[in-house]
């Protein structure tokens, strides 16, 4: 899943993909906007763990990663 996380003042979003299910990580980010964890923890792909605090969060984008077309064809 690609990620796209938006801070409160930050002028850059955390891109990540993950390869945790869309469903794990609404769950993730639902704990901590509900109170129960204080940060919103998710994994990459390569096995790193990205650690944000809750309070902070302006917006999560979940979805597939896009394919990046390659070649001389039409499209």
């Amino acid at each position: 899943m690609e990620v796209k996380i938006g801070v409160q003042n930050a002028p850059r979003e955390i891109n990540i993909e993950s390869e945790q299910s869309a469903e794990e990580i609404e769950q993730a980010v639902s704990a901590a906007l509900s109170g129960a964890a204080k940060l919103l923890s998710l994994t990459d792909d390569r096995g790193r763990k990205i650690l944000v605090p809750a309070d902070r969060l302006a917006y999560v984008e979940i979805g597939e990663p896009t394919k990046h077309k390659v070649g001389f064809g039409t499209l």
